[in-house]
């Protein structure tokens, strides 16, 4: 480790053998700027780096000590060549900014030209200390950057953050390979590959393969620096034409004439740069104009406290931040630099609305070009709004991405089919018949009816009920049972007493590891079945707070609403019950998390995934049907209604399925193929060849025996699967990639109520018509930020979120029962000393609080 003395290196790491790149053990950030920064880190030491939150408090004193006390280091004197009039130019006027041996004009032109006399390089250099502290807590912000181990990677002591996504190539540092698409780029160093991934045309040509929020930085960091340079011209621009007594052309002095003339005869690019930037002798340069947002820390707490009065006055919903698009609008904000006027009421209304809507209607097109090569799946989202009125919002999903097509008030027409026909029907028209496979809706009888009727008209499509629906009806009715529900009484109980004290909660928190017992998800049923298994699984840690001295000291040990849920906590048969029901419950979960698979197709997994459920609970029973019948009475119901053809076929079709050695073709798969080959294939010709040369698929012969798809049975995707080794049966091919390409669950929608709100109270058709551009746009926003993250189940409330909060998941019988605290004529949320309990009693014998 380098300079082993140093007392830093005790509480931080070298990343990649770069002693200027540390990683605090604490909070595990990483700084760039050597062991002196990492030090100031740790004393947080405001002002020129943001401080660790998890430090230790002696830590911190220790490091504050050390660095008052340490001795400056000498500075480095260096003789300077002085001319006829002229001093030399300092050795380095990059503000701050990280040393880019691919950019050297910037370097030229700092040590070649740019001219001080003593006492102005002095006053320029506190400038560029300032400056410096605020360059250095931008490239904190990307300091998360993953360095390798391997010196031959990246140059030694390299400090750009481009290192992080590109390697050298033999040592050479205008040789460099992307890491994403592995091209590699010859001559412009590391702002070449910087200007590729960040998706500047001109010099080279964009990444194709460069993750989303890597693209963002390169742009937001290649920003930063044209917006200094730009600065700095303009700066020297304002003395060499407005400046008085500015040295005019003919009175430069000799050194610079023999530069100039040395620029011409050898005709450098770099010198022509560097004489640009010549300031006269005897012209202080001023403080730059432009000053960082993040300059200080003080900056950035003015900055966050003006963003959080805006989103309370205007009543945003604090789960704003969470979107992609928040911290993207702040980044394009900082690249425009001080001055920059939000645009106005009309403007969010007429234009930029305009050009969002033609944004997404060019990405719309972009999908609809897929649906003829996939097929799609039609998602009916019906919902209540606050108003009482039933809206439908309908979706489309492909491989390639989900769209919103438009938003319907269903109120008149719900229960009156053949208007709900003529709905969907127009729905179908827009799609086009011969591109839908799937029409997914819930279970409510009239679209159960009318899914039916258009599915018989059309005879090329097959409706069925989304997969997390059966799921929430299955958990409903599991719900109905005396047992199960007085269980989901008790846990909650126990729930509601611990998230109404803060107190109660922070002692839950430290045996729980900081972690929740409550589970959000997008359904009630979901959610009280997620968080029974939570609470079975903090069985442990629930115990220990109830017989802790803590617990026993505190005055709510003593209420009888204490005493009763320690009661509850201690009682053999609660979780004897809890562990039968999660026997039951947990596999289902797992159903809706494969039906809920991002942006995955799940159609090929879901038919599996119920028969290994209905297998799991019935091992977990001991193989005792008599003892779990009742269970799977409740689920065979609501299963009988949800199957469909496609389902069966999916599972035939999925080879990770259908080579496995338990599969065995049953009648229910059989009869499920031959009626999506008769739907789906309306060509006679087409549906023969598929029922021929199924045979090649069944017996792994040709192109499906390579040595690779063998192995891409398990790695790949079904569809993506087929449409690699099937290309000798075409027919059998598109009828596979149709099928496995679709959906059966309708993902969890953000469903925004002022958004339904108003498009369905307008009855003016100028503002509707501008009500519905901004519904389009809302949910295509929400839909394009969620394409990247194709591997996420939407199922569970995965993001931040906070459980009191009105912005919560159906959280509120789990946390939140006046009746049952007013049982005990106490507010659980009153900090209450027990001292002055004690000192009434006659017995003082702490001083702590009952709540915080």
């Amino acid at each position: 480790m380098p300079r082993p003395p140093d007392i830093g290196w005790q509480y931080g790491t070298m990343i990649g053998g770069h002693r200027h790149h540390v990683k605090c053990n604490y909070c595990h950030r990483i700084m760039i700027g050597g062991i002196t920064r990492f030090k100031k880190h740790l004393a947080s030491k405001r002002g020129e780096i943001k401080g660790c939150e998890a430090v230790p408090k002696e830590v911190r004193e220790i490091m504050a000590h050390h660095l008052a006390t340490r001795k400056p280091r000498r500075p480095n004197k260096r003789r300077r060549k002085t001319a006829e009039g002229t001093s030399a130019a300092p050795a380095s006027t990059n503000l701050g900014m990280e040393s880019d041996a691919s950019d050297p004009d910037m370097i030229d032109a700092g040590q070649e030209v740019l001219t001080f006399n003593e006492a102005e390089v002095h006053s320029q250099r506190t400038a560029e200390q300032q400056f410096e502290v605020g360059t250095r807590g931008f490239l904190d912000a990307f300091a998360s950057i993953q360095y390798k181990d391997e010196q031959d990677f990246m140059p030694p002591r390299a400090t750009d953050i481009g290192w992080a996504h590109g390697v050298m190539v033999n040592g050479d540092r205008q040789k460099i390979e992307c890491k994403y698409c592995h091209k590699v780029i010859l001559g412009g160093g590391i702002s070449r590959l910087k200007q590729h991934l960040a998706g500047e045309r001109g010099n080279i040509a964009p990444c194709d393969q460069v993750p989303e929020d890597v693209k963002v930085q390169m742009q937001q960091h290649l920003g930063f620096k044209g917006l200094e340079n730009c600065s700095i011209q303009q700066t020297i621009e304002e003395y060499n034409g407005d400046a008085p007594n500015a040295t005019s052309t003919s009175s430069i002095a000799p050194s610079y004439k023999r530069r100039e003339k040395d620029v011409n005869e050898g005709n450098s690019n770099k010198r022509k740069k560097a004489d640009m930037l010549y300031i006269p002798q005897g012209l202080a340069l001023p403080k730059p104009t432009m000053h960082l947002s993040f300059a200080s820390q003080e900056n950035t707490d003015q900055a966050d406290t003006a963003v959080a009065k805006f989103m309370y006055e205007a009543g945003i919903p604090l789960t704003a931040a969470n979107s992609l698009y928040f911290q993207r609008m702040a980044d394009a904000i900082a690249a425009v630099g001080p001055g920059y006027k939000m645009p106005s009421y009309h403007s969010l209304k007429g234009k930029l609305l305009s050009r969002c809507t033609t944004e997404l209607g060019e990405f719309s097109k972009e999908l609809r070009k897929s649906w003829e090569v996939t097929g799609c799946t039609v998602m009916v989202d019906r919902l209540k709004d606050t108003a009482g009125r039933s809206i439908i919002n309908f979706f489309v999903y492909c491989p390639k991405g989900t769209m919103f097509l438009r938003s319907v008030d269903v109120s008149h027409i719900e229960t009156n089919l053949d208007d709900l026909v003529d709905l969907f029907e127009s729905i179908i028209q827009d799609v086009g018949s011969r591109n839908i496979v799937h029409f997914l809706s819930d279970s409510a009888p009239w679209y159960k009816a009318a899914g039916k009727v258009l599915m018989d008209k059309y005879k090329t499509f097959f409706w069925s009920v989304c997969v997390n629906h059966c799921i929430e009806l299955m958990l409903k009715g599991l719900c109905e049972m005396d047992e199960v529900n007085g269980t989901m009484t008790k846990a909650k109980k126990i729930s509601q007493f611990l998230y109404n004290d803060a107190w109660l909660l922070d002692l839950l928190k430290k045996n729980t590891e900081g972690k929740d017992i409550i589970r959000p998800a997008m359904a009630q049923s979901v959610m009280d079945f997620l968080t029974l298994q939570n609470i079975f699984s903090f069985r442990g840690s629930l115990q220990q707070m109830f017989t802790s001295n803590t617990w026993e000291e505190s005055v709510l040990s003593k209420q009888k609403l204490g005493m009763d849920v320690k009661d509850i906590v201690f009682d053999l048969q609660f979780w004897h019950s809890c562990g039968k029901i999660i026997k039951v419950s947990e596999p289902l979960t797992r159903v809706l998390c494969i039906a809920e698979s991002g942006e995955k197709p799940s159609m090929g997994f879901v038919f599996d995934a119920f028969e290994k459920a209905k297998r799991e609970i019935l091992l977990a029973f001991d193989n005792q049907e008599s003892d779990c019948l009742r269970y799977l009475e409740v689920i065979n119901h609501v299963r009988d209604e949800f199957h469909s053809p496609l389902h069966s076929a999916a599972c035939y079709l999925n080879p990770s399925i259908f080579y496995n050695s338990r599969f065995s073709i049953t009648n229910v798969i059989q009869k499920g193929l031959l009626d999506c080959i008769e739907t789906l294939e309306p060509d006679l010709t087409a549906q023969d060849n598929i029922t021929k040369h199924k045979s090649f698929y069944e017996d792994a012969l040709g192109d499906f025996s390579r040595p690779m798809a063998l192995r891409g049975r398990e790695t790949l995707h079904p569809a993506t699967w087929w449409s690699m080794y099937a290309s000798d049966y075409p027919d059998l091919q598109r009828f596979a990639v149709r099928i496995l390409s679709q959906m059966c669950s309708m993902t969890a929608f953000k469903r925004s109520t002022y958004i339904n709100d108003c498009v369905h109270s307008s009855k003016n058709r100028i503002e509707a018509a501008t009500l519905n551009d901004l519904t389009f746009v809302h949910y295509n926003l929400h839909l394009q930020q969620r394409q990247p993250v194709a591997t996420e189940s939407k199922c569970f409330k995965n993001e931040e979120h906070d459980l009191i909060s009105p912005d919560n998941y159906n959280v509120g019988d789990w946390i939140d029962d006046p009746g049952m605290l007013a049982m005990e004529g106490i507010n659980l949320l009153d900090a209450t000393p027990i001292a002055a309990i004690d000192k009434v009693n006659g017995n003082l014998v702490n001083n702590d609080l009952v709540t915080n």
